[in-house]
């Protein structure tokens, strides 16, 4: 069957795309910008249009001889106004895809009475829609469970950065959490039967207490948690925004989701898919840290937050990853070597004084600091110390990537990379950083305003020496 799948760079549907492929399907795919999806392992087995749901005009030639379509797109990460936003891209998809066999969409699970988020009420709005204008399966869902999904990020941090915590007590309400590979099975029931209507699906209820505290039992930690009736939703997100990788943005709805009970009937779900039989959250979650631990996370929660900015600060999976890049005019080459020769003699070009002290302090507490310099002073291989690091990767001239072994509460990398675009290079230079505990959560927010400086600096720098040449 042609099937198109829009949310394809987001978290489930970067996952559902390459089942698709296992079971036989033609796959074409919606973004608005190829490039994001062009490193997939499954780009070249799929068909790539540009398109923009809240642009009506290029919905036409994306719908075109296709028979299914996935919609799994949400605007809640836009910000304000993203009610307004998810609606009218839901009208713009129904006015332009009244040809389709099957439209299949994934919402969220709503609390019974009142209470409803607007997050949750504008899924089930855009679910609404679909079903008026389209024949349309609709499977609604809480808390996804999988490596790199908001909801397990979110418990994980929560979890293993603070010991013991004061919590709202609305996190005692149950919620209905269900692992992605169950997620991933209804959505692909859900074409082959051609079914229509609502489905509630999930595991066992369970507080979000329990959720945390099973989260450490797997852990193998000891947590306290203790309820108070404070704590209003959206200061909560602030401080969910602080201990954990999620943006604020993003907290507010999921925090929003959970401050009452979200538990619904499932039964119909079970009935007419009885193949699919949810695991537990205990299993789920084994499963998501297995993944996580084996760096196996094929998406990641913010997968399909917007284009690529010139400066990005993320974190997923434990780590944090600040992203800066420049356009230079220089050829690929000429950007690898200049990024290839720093370090040793030719020092780091931007705040030198800073990295002598740096490594002056590494010394001071057993680390190598500077005194290693570099083997060769414009050649890297793998395994070469260079100043305080190590060349963990090298992929003339696409790529460098640089160990941290300096004294840091966590594990530290420093990347470059050389991506042609136009007639000259982008250079995107990429610090990551795993921080231990909170300690090294305190040290990335302490250094940080120095780091911002100093690296912003230093991307400059290299794309100047790129186009004077690395020898310059």
């Amino acid at each position: 069957m042609k099937v198109l799948v829009t949310g394809a760079t987001g978290y489930v549907g970067g996952r559902l795309v390459p089942r698709l492929l296992e079971h036989g399907h033609d796959v074409r795919v919606m973004v608005r910008d190829p490039a994001r999806v062009a490193g997939r392992s499954w780009a070249g087995q799929v068909e790539i249009v540009r398109g923009d749901i809240e642009d009506a005009s290029t919905l036409g030639p994306v719908l075109e001889g296709v028979e299914a379509a996935y919609y799994l797109i949400h605007l809640m990460d836009s910000g304000h106004g993203f009610v307004q936003r998810d609606r009218a891209a839901a009208q713009n998809f129904v006015a332009a895809a009244g040809h389709l066999r099957q439209v299949i969409y994934l919402g969220g699970l709503l609390p019974e009475g009142k209470g409803v988020s607007n997050h949750l009420a504008s899924r089930a709005e855009v679910g609404k829609i679909l079903r008026d204008g389209l024949p349309t399966v609709e499977f609604r869902a809480g808390p996804v469970i999988g490596s790199g999904s908001a909801s397990f990020e979110m418990v994980r941090y929560l979890t293993e950065r603070l010991p013991a915590m004061v919590a709202p007590k609305w996190i005692l309400n149950d919620v209905q959490p269900i692992a992605v590979r169950d997620i991933l099975r209804y959505l692909l029931l859900g074409l082959e039967r051609g079914s229509a209507g609502i489905y509630n699906v999930g595991t066992e209820p369970m507080s979000f207490k329990a959720m945390m505290q099973v989260f450490a039992e797997v852990r193998g930690l000891k947590r306290l948690i203790v309820p108070v009736p404070v704590l209003a939703p959206k200061l909560a997100a602030l401080w969910v925004g602080l201990v954990t990788p999620i943006s604020n943005r993003l907290a507010v709805p999921l925090i929003e989701g959970v401050v009452h009970p979200v538990v619904a009937d499932s039964s119909r779900a079970r009935a007419d898919f009885p193949e699919v039989e949810p695991i537990p959250y205990r299993e789920a979650v084994a499963l998501a840290l297995r993944s996580t631990e084996a760096n196996a996370v094929s998406t990641r929660w913010s997968s399909a937050l917007g284009n690529a900015p010139a400066f990005e600060l993320s974190q997923s999976q434990g780590l944090i990853r600040e992203t800066r890049s420049r356009v230079t005019a220089a050829g690929p080459e000429a950007t690898y070597r200049a990024f290839s020769s720093l370090g040793g003699d030719r020092g780091w070009l931007f705040w030198n004084w800073a990295w002598a002290f740096r490594g002056l302090l590494d010394q001071l507490v057993g680390g190598p600091g500077l005194r290693r310099g570099r083997r060769h002073p414009s050649r890297l291989e793998p395994g070469d110390a260079l100043d305080f690091w190590r060349v963990e990767q090298v992929d003339p001239p696409k790529l460098l990537r640089l160990r941290a072994e300096m004294k840091v509460p966590g594990r530290a990398w420093l990347q470059f990379e050389a991506i042609p675009e136009g007639s000259g290079t982008r250079l995107v230079q990429t610090a990551l950083f795993e921080p231990i505990g909170l300690g090294g959560q305190l040290y990335w927010n302490a250094l940080y305003p120095i780091h911002r400086i100093m690296f912003s600096g230093m991307v400059s720098r290299v794309a100047k020496l790129a186009e004077r040449g690395a020898d310059a």
